[in-house]
């Protein structure tokens, strides 16, 4: 252990200078080296000190400590074992009550959503159920609706004229379903009623 004196310090960045009769040159110390005593040193303290290489080279005090300034108690909290476990186990059991609580909620608002949604949807969808009196009655209430079959054969292709029928049911196709005709003059319906080809039609 070397003694030196304090022979410069800048408190606002935390390190001074040791002077020793011992060394050769004065040491370098650092505010760390001296956290644990009682109060900050300043110029003219006496410090008991080591000296250590730091990796660059140069020499620093470690271990130190002021002359007549009492050292800073440092008390070591001994863990409490017994409150740890039992805060571990209130933790841990209160976890899971309400992790089971939380599921059990959840649950039950899912189970009462599904059953409003099947009590809604059996409110909301009435599918009609059909008898055979049903079946009965069907074709008079829903006749089949059915086509000529000469008209299968039309198409409208342009034409607009009576003399361009080939008969009077094609004319009666194109008034009816293409545009532009000028087949009934007299806008009754009848086409082609002056054409002398289908007076055997009318």
């Amino acid at each position: 252990m070397n003694k030196g004196l304090l022979k410069a310090w800048n408190d606002e960045k935390g390190f001074g200078f040791i002077k020793s009769d011992t060394l050769a040159h004065d040491t370098f110390i650092h505010i760390s080296a001296l956290k644990h005593m009682s109060r900050k040193p300043k110029v003219g303290d006496t410090i008991y000190f080591e000296v250590a290489t730091q990796p660059d080279g140069k020499t620093k005090a470690v271990n130190c400590r002021i002359e007549g300034v009492a050292a800073l108690k440092v008390t070591h909290k001994k863990p409490n074992h017994h409150r740890v476990v039992k805060s571990n186990f209130t933790d841990s059991f209160l976890g899971k009550v309400a992790s089971i609580s939380i599921i059990a909620v959840l649950g039950f608002i899912a189970v009462n959503k599904y059953s409003h949604y099947q009590s809604s949807e059996q409110f909301n969808n009435h599918t009609p159920v059909i008898t055979n009196a049903d079946l009965a009655t069907f074709d008079e209430q829903y006749p089949q609706i059915v086509i000529p079959k000469s008209t299968q054969n039309f198409t409208c292709d342009g034409r607009q004229h009576c003399s361009q029928m080939t008969s009077r049911a094609e004319a009666v196709f194109f008034i009816n379903n293409c545009p532009n005709t000028k087949m009934d003059g007299d806008g009754d319906g009848d086409p082609c009623e002056r054409d002398t080809r289908f007076q055997d039609e009318l």
